[in-house]
């Protein structure tokens, strides 16, 4: 879309923060993190031991029971797929118009393919109970571990942060983007353990597990994505 008084591109503005696109050595810590927490876990060991520590003492503050139970509710909705999805359709939206692209939104589907798909094969395939069972098994009814909704909240407010910088959006849009992606993930685990909806681990892989995909993302796009778009493009002007 050309600028209205320029004729010219749309106008940027210069990245006031980074894409946030995990290094190497985060993304391969997530992975070693991710693995040994698991195998801890399923051989009964002292994390597992740990979580029911932490949830029995939470349990005792009575949270869930009490008055601040809604107000520490809203925060676990910033790892909520509906409100970040909601925010990333009017963010997606915005740059066709702006800048007539479809990245933004391949990015986004391919982010929530693999999100979907890894975090369920990880609750599937372990099948963690959650402190309200009560106690910490492992059967095919459980689908507590990990955190979806702190995997979705470091995933796709990354994909969110690393759009409003990448277009250039206003320094102001850029940083919001950036405190989002670091605090949303933050508030949704404490949130989450707070209320004994998960276990001190679950929020802990969860974000390992964001990490790592968005890692994963960032390198599709790199390789498949990007190429392809201007691909398109290069067509589109041929």
């Amino acid at each position: 879309m050309s600028d209205g008084a320029t004729g010219g591109p749309p106008s940027r503005a210069r990245p006031v923060v980074g894409v946030g696109r995990p290094p190497w050595w985060l993304v391969l810590a997530s992975v070693l993190l991710a693995a040994g927490v698991t195998v801890d876990l399923l051989v009964g060991g002292r994390l597992e031991r740990l979580d029911v520590a932490i949830s029995e003492q939470i349990g005792a503050w009575g949270l869930r029971d009490s008055a601040a139970y809604w107000p520490v509710w809203v925060f676990t909705q910033a790892g909520g797929r509906v409100t970040i999805l909601l925010v990333l359709t009017a963010l997606v939206a915005w740059l066709f118009w702006r800048h007539r692209t479809v990245a933004p939104l391949v990015r986004v589907l391919l982010a929530l393919v693999l999100l979907t798909a890894v975090v369920y094969a990880f609750k599937w395939g372990t099948g963690r109970t959650a402190p309200a069972y009560p106690g910490s098994y492992f059967h095919r009814d459980g689908e507590s571990f990990p955190s979806g909704h702190v995997a979705n909240a470091v995933l796709m407010w990354g994909v969110a942060r690393w759009q409003a910088v990448s277009y250039g959006l206003p320094a102001g849009v850029q940083r919001a983007a950036w405190l989002l992606s670091v605090l949303g993930p933050l508030a949704t685990g404490v949130a989450m353990v707070a209320l004994n909806f998960h276990w001190v681990t679950d929020a802990v892989v969860g974000a390992a597990v964001g990490i790592v995909l968005l890692g994963v993302v960032h390198a599709l796009d790199a390789a498949v994505v990007s190429r392809w778009v201007r691909a398109r493009v290069g067509r589109t002007h041929a």
